[in-house]
Parts: C-alpha cells; sequence; structure tokens
C-alpha cells in the first residue's frame, strides 16, 4: 500500500559560521534537487523570511517521498543551514491546490 500523501513543510535558517563559499558550490545541487522534485510531477513552494537567515518550503507527497527529499536536501545544506521538516497537518488546502482537476470552477455569466 502506497503512502497517502500529506503537506510536509521544510524550515531552513542559515547557520551563524555559514561559509559564503558553501553556500555557492551547493547553489546547482539544490537546483538540481528541486527540478528532479518538479520532474516528477511534484510541487513545492517556497519562499524566505524577511530576517534574511529562514525560508520556508512546502510539499506534498508520501512520508516516504518528504524522508528521501529531506535527506538529499539536509544533506547538500548542512554545512551552512539547520533545516527541519514537519508534517503539516494544518494546510489541507495544498491537496487541492496540487490537484488542479479536483478543484470545481464556477462559469462566470457574462452579464
Amino acid at each position: 500500500m502506497a503512502d497517502d500523501k500529506s503537506p510536509y513543510v521544510l524550515v531552513s535558517i542559515f547557520k551563524e559560521d555559514a561559509n559564503k563559499q558553501d553556500v555557492e558550490q551547493s547553489t546547482s545541487k539544490i537546483s538540481t534537487i528541486i527540478d528532479e522534485w518538479n520532474g516528477q510531477g511534484n510541487m513545492i513552494w517556497s519562499g524566505s523570511f524577511d530576517d534574511g537567515k529562514t525560508a520556508m518550503s512546502v510539499i506534498e507527497c508520501s512520508k516516504t517521498e518528504a524522508e528521501s527529499f529531506f535527506g538529499k536536501y539536509d544533506g547538500t545544506c548542512n554545512s551552512f543551514l539547520s533545516t527541519y521538516m514537519y508534517k503539516w497537518d494544518a494546510m489541507p488546502i495544498l491537496s487541492l491546490l496540487g490537484h488542479k482537476d479536483a478543484v470545481a470552477t464556477p462559469d462566470i455569466a457574462a452579464q
């Protein structure tokens, strides 16, 4: 039986001793991880906070997929980021956003 899909939140915080060179060297690896994720038909919503140190990404997937994604991401970024992943039960709307065909759109009549 396949795992049920759920939203997961990945929080990333730059470490105080982050080395700029490590960040620059990891940029292409991070892009590859994201491209592979998207290439498999998966969605990722992400953004940075105003503090310039913290970012959050939301993915919807099975527990196994979340663990795999987190392992790759954390393994790439652990020298300069502290990363945490949580199952986010508070966001059931992501299921609707991720499955466009499941969302009914009302027809608007011209007046």
